[in-house]
């Protein structure tokens, strides 16, 4: 048991190097794990990169390893509400206990690492050995590993993926990645490695070029979305949206997929084909990983902040879209998906990203955007983002609200008020995983403690 408290824990990780802040080496991961005897060997890793989907496609193949009987463990980033839901077990966050436990056993080993070297260990480099090493305690069966941020240095890369994930790669963190996706791409192939596979998204054809070609270079096996896997049929639905894949062992039909949009569609192929490369794509997986076991994965899939409606009358959905693609798909599905007049967004973005493009991507179907901020510091002032906004929307259809609680409220009066008939009004809170976050703590009825939980 640790002396420590979870506040006291947090406040320590908090004092260290911030995520936004990065010195592109694993050397400082690499010492910690060989410290702790490389507990990221201790269990075969699903690994992911990619501009955008990240997160949704490793909850999904999480879920879908569950329903196969598989003790999964989960390492995503960023968090919307608590630094806890970043490590998971079995698809659950860890307990405050055993977070502030897992903390108390690494931090001899980090006073070490941090005397060796110039800068200190990082915020996310220690809640990437901090997951490693509670999943090899675990243990689990299979981890599934979001990049933090890149690929070739990111700190989750001390690990060595049986299988390399490789969602959608655009433009972002282009100051730190590179301003093309085919310099990105490179960066992210490098969580590709010998021997292992990449199931990689659909891509432009130069990012193709250059993910197979690192494949080429150390030997790994390659699957990708329209030539070896992808989706053949999808229609909306109540709810979400019915679909079939076409995965490495076969076809599935008939799987209802609880979440909104053509890309989490492609995410679920990628998922999907991610899990059978696992397992292995053959007669016996064929017998593992049948239609009713896929069906009923998908049937559990969640992904909180993403298109996630978290109020009706009028509709309110959160979404933590944070960059032009981001905003383009989110802008797509709810076009696809609702029938909103008027909608009204609320957008809080931080200062490093591509803004306008974010607005313009909005500026089709949102009549008035409120703008707002998020409690971070690299959030961008709701003055500012306010005059941009003006040029893409025009003055009349802009607000500025720097308390991101007034400006839900105004956008639900704005909704309820301009509504052409009764609950067509809806709101759209978006552009960043925070403000996204922030959102749904205020948002998100909790049940008492009289209710119990369902």
């Amino acid at each position: 048991m640790s002396d420590l408290s979870y506040a006291e824990v947090s406040a320590k990780l908090q004092q260290r190097w911030p995520e936004h802040k990065i010195a592109p080496t694993l050397e400082r991961v690499q010492r910690l794990v060989e410290l702790l005897g490389d507990p990221q060997k201790a269990y075969p890793v699903v690994h992911l990169t990619g501009t955008n989907g990240k997160t949704s496609t490793a909850r999904m193949i999480d879920s879908l390893l569950t329903e196969a009987g598989l003790r999964t463990g989960r390492f995503t980033s960023p968090h919307l509400e608590t630094v806890r839901e970043r490590i998971t077990l079995g698809g659950e966050p860890i307990s405050e206990e055993r977070f502030t436990e897992a903390y108390a056993e690494l931090e001899p080993y980090l006073e070490v690492v941090d005397s060796e070297f110039d800068n200190p260990l990082s915020f996310f480099e220690v809640m990437t050995v901090m997951a490693y090493a509670v999943f090899a305690d675990a243990p689990v069966d299979v981890a599934v590993i979001e990049v933090g941020l890149g690929g070739s240095w990111d700190a989750t890369n001390v690990a060595d993926g049986v299988v390399s994930v490789i969602t959608p790669v655009a433009v972002d963190h282009a100051h730190l990645l590179g301003t093309d996706p085919v310099t990105i791409a490179g960066e992210k192939a490098g969580i590709i490695k010998p021997g292992g596979t990449a199931v990689m998204s659909q891509q432009s054809l130069d990012v193709f070029e250059v993910l197979l070609r690192r494949a080429a270079e150390v030997g790994a096996q390659v699957a990708r979305e329209g030539i070896e896997f992808g989706v053949t049929t999808r229609s909306v639905a109540v709810g979400g949206q019915l679909i079939s894949i076409q995965g490495l062992g076969g076809e599935y039909e008939d799987i209802f997929l609880p979440l909104h949009g053509e890309y989490q569609a492609h995410n679920a192929a990628t998922a999907l084909a991610a899990v059978e490369a696992l397992l292995g794509a053959t007669a016996q997986t064929e017998g593992r990983l049948t239609t009713e076991l896929i069906q009923a994965g998908f049937a559990e899939a969640t992904s909180p902040g993403r298109m996630e409606v978290v109020r009706t009358s009028p509709t309110i959905i959160v979404d933590a879209a944070h960059n032009p693609h981001g905003a383009e798909a989110t802008a797509a599905t709810v076009t696809e998906a609702f029938a909103f007049n008027p909608l009204i967004g609320v957008l809080g973005c931080m200062k490093d990203k591509d803004v306008y493009g974010m607005l313009e991507a909005y500026e089709p179907i949102m009549e008035t955007v409120v703008c707002t901020r998020n409690s971070f510091e690299r959030s961008m002032p709701a003055e500012e983002l306010g005059e941009i906004a003006a040029e893409v929307f025009g003055e009349d259809r802009v607000l500025v609200r720097p308390k991101l609680l007034d400006a839900i409220d105004d956008a639900i009066r704005l909704a309820e008020e301009n509504a052409i008939a009764m609950g067509t009004g809806g709101v759209l809170i978006t552009g960043s995983v925070i403000t996204a976050g922030e959102a749904r703590k205020l948002l998100v009825r909790r049940p008492r403690a009289d209710e119990g939980t369902k």
